[in-house]
């Protein structure tokens, strides 16, 4: 089924979700489309806990506490997220895009508003021959459907947010995980590894620090894994699944091949309405460039703001747009809430 929009964003970061409000205040609905598992994209992924000193009118806040105030802010017009996919194709369908996702998900739309940030995050993934054999057959690098592992031996490896916050998840559904980290000290919240100690004594959980994976075997599916602490001997272990947080690369992904200008690897853009090459595609945040461009969060939000108005005239040709402002607009007042 083609879901029809008046925009699609590409990103889910703090500019993505600001042009969310910025369409919503026009009366524009959107759809947001993002490759991690989760809504925030660089301030949730690299620094959620890191102090953020130029918000206007915030002296400071963390980057997981800015995503979460977005998110308030945006949720008076009700928009639909897609996790977990990327963007692979987009097709020109007279004057509206076709956009087809790596879950199959098609759209139809007049706008799309990149918002990408520096690409797509892509997991890093181990140089063992046999583990891309296994890939989505036992050997994972996200999760998708937890309901896949229930009842599972699994080998859990990483020793960020993700890695825990999944082991602590699957605690309750898996047979028995293995946590497996190269080093003693785990990146992720304490008290996440705090709740997997408790778990870790009655024998559900079982933490293995300084260990490296080593090899991945099976035929047809994964039966079990080789893995080694520092130069010991190495250990096998019978699992049915290994998932792995091994950390994210950035990479321009598939928007290398959509005919866009391209300027070391970010998306040429005018300073008029942060619209690319092609009609109806903008980008806005780090991955556009122009004359005098400071990769700012601030600046990713004027981006977005002027590109909202261009998406309004794309969607509602036969309207003329009358800029107001939201202290005093009642017509905004109500898209909000505001009585």
């Amino acid at each position: 089924m083609t879901i029809k929009t008046d925009a699609v964003i590409i990103g889910a970061g703090p500019v993505g979700l600001f042009s969310v409000f910025e369409l919503g205040i026009l009366g524009l609905n959107t759809h947001v489309i993002d490759n991690l598992d989760k809504i925030g994209g660089q301030c949730i992924e690299l620094y959620p806990d890191k102090p953020i000193y130029d918000i206007p009118g915030v002296p400071n806040c963390t980057g997981e506490l800015l995503i979460r105030n977005l998110l308030d802010q945006i949720k008076p017009f009700k928009p639909e997220f897609h996790l977990n996919q990327r963007v692979n194709e987009i097709k020109k369908n007279d004057k509206l895009w076709r956009v087809i996702t790596s879950e199959n998900k098609i759209f139809e739309t007049p706008n799309i508003i990149i918002a990408g940030g520096v690409g797509s995050f892509e997991p890093r993934k181990v140089d063992i021959k046999n583990a891309e054999k296994f890939e989505g057959k036992g050997f994972y690098y996200s999760v998708k459907d937890k309901s896949k592992f229930k009842d599972q031996i699994i080998a859990i490896f990483g020793g960020g947010d993700s890695a825990l916050d999944w082991t602590l998840e699957l605690s309750n559904i898996a047979k028995k995980i293995y946590l497996i980290h190269r080093r003693e000290d785990f990146k992720g919240a304490p008290h996440t590894l705090n709740k997997i100690k408790e778990i870790a004594k009655t024998g559900k959980i079982e933490i293995k620090t300084f260990y490296k994976l080593t090899d991945v075997n099976g035929d047809l599916k994964l039966n079990n894994i080789q893995i080694q602490k520092n130069n010991e001997t190495k250990e096998v272990l019978n699992i049915d699944s290994v998932i792995a947080f091994f950390g994210l690369k950035m990479e321009l992904g598939p928007i290398a091949n959509w005919g866009l200008n391209l300027e070391e690897k970010c998306i040429l853009v005018n300073t008029k309405n942060f619209q690319t090459n092609e009609d109806g595609i903008f980008a806005i945040g780090d991955i556009c460039t122009y004359p005098g461009k400071l990769k700012l969060i601030l600046s990713g939000f004027h981006e977005g703001a002027l590109a909202a108005r261009e998406c309004f005239a794309r969607s509602r040709p036969n309207e003329n747009y009358v800029f107001q402002y939201t202290t005093s607009s009642t017509q905004i007042h109500k898209r909000l809430g505001i009585k």
